[in-house]
């Protein structure tokens, strides 16, 4: 049986990545590819199956035909508006060191921060089984914050539901700026997805402790975070713990799931095929447990190969992947 569909809206930009671990200021050669965290999740869910949308501003240049081809030829539905007036984003990743990056955005004034509301065709949302954003389009402009609340609103009026990660850069918006801009989508979210410092910064009025840092939250502060962000217990509360695997609050108890210890190459793209992963099983209807065990695989996967989406697995790299016990070496 096919799943509803998911749609996403968002930024995909250029990306150049170091050919090798240094400095940008001395690396001579570096590989183009494309980013950005929606169609990172576009591609992870198209990969398991999962029919998706993605919509989207690109530049009427080189690298905005570049990530239309690309995204599309993952099978997903691009609807990608090209804007003759804006050059497409570009990000550059430096490599710091076996499985680390620093990443420099270049996007200021790009034809992904110029998405508007008007850009989501009549009946895109309304027809969604769901509808998943993030926390990084709505600070990237006023016309996208708006695009975002108009898109909640339309899925709120047509029973769609709705998913939000978190996903803070600090690099788009000061934390008392962000707070109040994602806190006003992640209180519409049916399923909330974030790092437990992400979570406890868009607790409504400002009142979430997140945990001391490098520390490991216990099932009680889960616990207690997911009721300062939701206190009727109506809806689910995702939390990414990285190596520790994650967490789950739902019907009021805490699911834990282990992470998978691998052999980190790139850890960019990571949670959004963590994400990618947690709502395949949603829309396909699995438990809550099931859904955290494929989350954290797919997440695992992911950090095993560079790119930000090329290692995004498919549900038979998935089960031999599990059923290797996680490991991902294949014998």
């Amino acid at each position: 049986m096919t799943a509803p569909r998911v749609l996403t809206l968002g930024e995909t930009m250029g990306l150049l990545t170091g050919g090798r671990i240094g400095s940008l200021a001395h690396v001579s050669e570096m590989h183009v590819g494309i980013g950005g965290a929606e169609t990172n999740v576009a591609v992870s869910l198209s990969r398991l199956g999962v029919p998706v949308t993605w919509i989207g501003r690109v530049g009427d240049d080189s690298l905005g035909r570049r990530v239309v081809r690309e995204i599309r030829g993952e099978g997903v539905d691009v609807r990608a508006h090209l804007d003759p007036d804006a050059a497409t984003g570009l990000m550059l990743k430096e490599l710091t060191g076996p499985g680390t990056a620093r990443v420099y955005y270049y996007r200021a004034g790009s034809a992904g921060s110029r998405l508007t509301a008007t850009d989501v065709p009549a009946g895109l949302v309304e027809s969604a089984g769901l509808v998943h954003l993030t926390g990084i389009t709505p600070l990237l402009s006023d016309s996208a914050r708006e695009a975002c609340l108009s898109v909640v609103r339309r899925a709120r009026e047509a029973g769609v539901r709705v998913s939000f990660d978190v996903n803070y850069r600090s690099t788009l918006a000061p934390a008392h700026v962000a707070a109040e801009v994602l806190g006003e989508l992640a209180a519409e979210a049916d399923l909330l997805f974030g790092s437990p410092d992400e979570l406890a910064h868009v607790v409504p009025g400002g009142a979430g402790d997140g945990p001391e840092p490098g520390s490991a939250p216990g099932d009680e502060e889960i616990g207690a975070l997911a009721r300062a962000l939701d206190p009727t217990g109506a809806r689910e509360i995702v939390v990414k713990r990285g190596a520790d695997g994650a967490s789950a609050y739902a019907d009021g108890s805490v699911v834990h799931a282990p992470g998978h210890r691998v052999d980190v190459v790139d850890t960019v793209g990571a949670g959004d095929a963590f994400v990618a992963g947690y709502l395949s099983g949603d829309v396909q209807g699995r438990s809550v447990e099931e859904k955290l065990v494929r989350a954290n695989a797919c997440g695992a996967v992911m950090c095993t190969m560079a790119g930000d989406w090329e290692a995004a697995p498919t549900p038979a790299e998935l089960e031999a992947f599990l059923s290797a016990g996680g490991d991902p070496v294949q014998r």
